[in-house]
């Protein structure tokens, strides 16, 4: 029980990442992440279905949550506060519903199961191989989420969300940043995605609703805006506490 309790600390922690990039050290507001969520779990688990190995699934999978991340990115750059939220909203609905209507390929409302990965070391599905490549992967990301925030394009991040006039005085391509930082958030929660997939092994619209990303958002104002170890704290207090 413990260890299904740390598997899901360790999936809401990349997905409290990838939210922390958006939202603490860009400035935006997003209320759609349960989408980019979504996307990586079907993603993996219709390819994981086709016969896909894991490390191939799982890039696809990061692969589409950052292109729907890109086209999310277009409509910040035109609009910011609450109608930002506005249209993070709509794309978590507009999401849902494809997941609901798509039913030849997502199974809608009935749902989709989610087979059992192979990877490169053979059964990754039992719990014990499964907490160990959750924790790696969480790891991993934390360390690259650092090293990115260390980086020009990191910096960028926060001198967007400090001051749009003063970053763009310092030559900062706004539009590139934003775009960027939503794609990049994307990438690492359809990452969170495909491991849940795995996780929770069924999957259904209605687990990627609005009320999925408020929990998100929540995660990380609780652990910390603006602040990495933040994701970590804000994914243990919301699993945790209530257990």
């Amino acid at each position: 029980y413990l260890l299904d309790q740390a598997i899901f600390i360790g999936i809401y922690a990349i997905a409290g990442l990838g939210l922390m990039l958006v939202v603490g050290y860009t400035g935006l507001v997003s209320l759609g992440h349960a989408a980019f969520l979504g996307i990586g779990a079907y993603t993996e688990a219709i390819l994981t279905a086709r016969g896909w190995p894991f490390p191939l699934s799982v890039s696809a999978a990061v692969l589409a949550a950052a292109s729907a991340g890109v086209i999310v990115g277009l409509p910040a750059l035109r609009v910011r506060g609450i109608y930002l939220a506005i249209a993070t909203i709509a794309l978590g609905t507009i999401v849902e519903e494809i997941l609901a209507r798509w039913e030849s390929v997502t199974g809608g409302n009935a749902g989709l199961s989610v087979s059992t990965p192979r990877g490169l070391f053979g059964f990754i599905g039992a719990a014990p191989g499964f907490y160990y490549l959750t924790l790696a992967i969480a790891i991993s990301s934390t360390l690259v989420v650092l090293n990115l925030l260390r980086s020009p394009t990191g910096r960028a991040f926060v001198a967007v969300r400090d001051s749009e006039t003063s970053a763009r005085s310092l030559g900062i391509h706004v539009a590139r940043t934003k775009t960027t930082a939503f794609a990049l958030s994307a990438a690492l929660t359809g990452l969170a995605g495909a491991l849940y997939a795995h996780k929770i092994r069924f999957l259904s619209p209605d687990q990627f609703t609005v009320l999925q990303s408020v929990e998100l958002l929540m995660l990380v104002f609780v652990g910390g805006v603006g602040s990495v170890h933040g994701a970590v704290l804000g994914a243990v207090f919301l699993i945790a506490l209530p257990q």
